[in-house]
């Protein structure tokens, strides 16, 4: 471990002299690589950094110790000794962590699809609200929204929505919430006050890029038309809207957000790039049954990931075992703590599996 954080010390040091150099400076691509280089690197040579500072004290410590007589300055150097080699321990943790592979698709923006599931109007309803939930999270992360393509039904419900969040880490935070999640509550529509399960289900897809994957044109359909449901001027009266086929897989896209059908075209073939690029994900993360038991589930559709149980005011996520008595604070966004909790439990299960090797 201490060889490769040894190398990874050495080529920080090279980023920093290759930045100073007028080439570099002058060839934009190189200079916006090195700087995204050396922004991953810092976290780990700073803890590093830190871990042989801390190192050093400790040998410095246990030297004065050893030609120490005055017994108040002894208790005092023991004390240091003892928070010295407990920050050393804390150190080598984050250091192993941090040395984790990192999933290529962390830092890219995501694709988030909602769709209604078992429980008819409520869980449109309940999609609509999970759609509001992660819209208030992306504020409070900083990250754009923007709305792709909604199938609305007429008391405020969402059959489907699909949207995306831009901005640094939205795969690296959102990854987690691939999966179905379940609601147990009284409809509104329920006279009898019993206590309906509906479920949705939330599909995450990194952004994909244009070099990550390739449509041939031949393979793809593009039909246009008027946009449906609500709409302001224009949205209805031109046709905007835009669907693409696509022959291989038989997915079907359709986005109608947009008044130009030149954009509505773009967020078209960026949605369906996120679903062939996902595809192909999936494909490979089955190809590694093992990798993928050691994850916390990012890509398993049919799992159960979550239930918000509104008469308990509680929200469990099964995967982690954790459950948290705040649904209101989570309905309206709140849910850093669940992310954090499922990226602990996902680094400790590779950790687990690196030390089992």
């Amino acid at each position: 471990m201490f060889d490769k954080l040894d190398d990874l010390l050495r080529r920080f040091e090279e980023i920093i002299n290759e930045l100073h150099e007028p080439d570099v400076v002058n060839d934009q691509n190189r200079f916006r690589k090195l700087m995204k280089e050396q922004s991953d690197l810092t976290p780990l040579v700073e803890a590093y950094t830190e871990y042989k500072k801390c190192k050093q004290d400790v040998e410095d410590s246990l030297a004065m110790l050893d030609e120490e007589n005055d017994e108040e300055m002894r208790e005092m150097l023991k004390e240091e000794l003892s928070a010295g080699r407990k920050r050393i321990e804390e150190l080598e943790q984050e250091l192993k962590i941090l040395l984790l592979p990192k999933d290529p698709n962390d830092d890219k923006n995501v694709i988030v699809e909602i769709r209604a599931g078992a429980g008819g109007d409520e869980s449109a309803l309940f999609a609509a609200e999970i759609y509001r939930m992660y819209v208030h999270y992306a504020e409070s992360q900083r990250f754009k929204v923007e709305t792709m393509s909604v199938d609305e039904i007429g008391i405020g419900g969402m059959k489907e929505v699909t949207f995306m969040l831009s901005g640094q880490g939205a795969y690296s935070k959102m990854k987690y919430e691939s999966g179905v999640h379940r609601v147990q509550r009284v409809p509104e529509t329920e006279s009898q006050g019993r206590i309906h399960t509906s479920t949705i289900t939330v599909a995450v897809m990194p952004e994909a890029e244009e070099v990550d994957v390739v449509i041939d044109e031949k393979d793809i359909r593009i039909d246009v038309m008027r946009a449906s449901g609500n709409g302001g001027q224009c949205v209805n009266t031109t046709d905007s809207a835009v669907r693409l086929t696509h022959y291989p897989t038989g997915i079907v896209v359709y986005s109608q957000t947009e008044k130009s059908q030149l954009q509505n075209k773009a967020k078209a073939f960026a949605l369906l790039r996120a679903k062939l690029y996902d595809i192909e994900q999936q494909k490979a993360h089955d190809a590694e049954a093992e990798l993928r038991r050691s994850q916390v589930g990012t890509g398993d559709r049919s799992e159960k990931i979550r239930t918000y149980n509104f008469p308990q005011g509680r929200v469990t996520d099964h995967r982690i075992g954790l459950t948290l008595y705040k649904l209101d604070k989570i309905m309206n966004g709140d849910i850093q703590e669940i992310v954090d909790a499922c990226i602990a439990a996902d680094q400790a299960a590779k950790l687990a599996k690196m030390n089992e090797n």
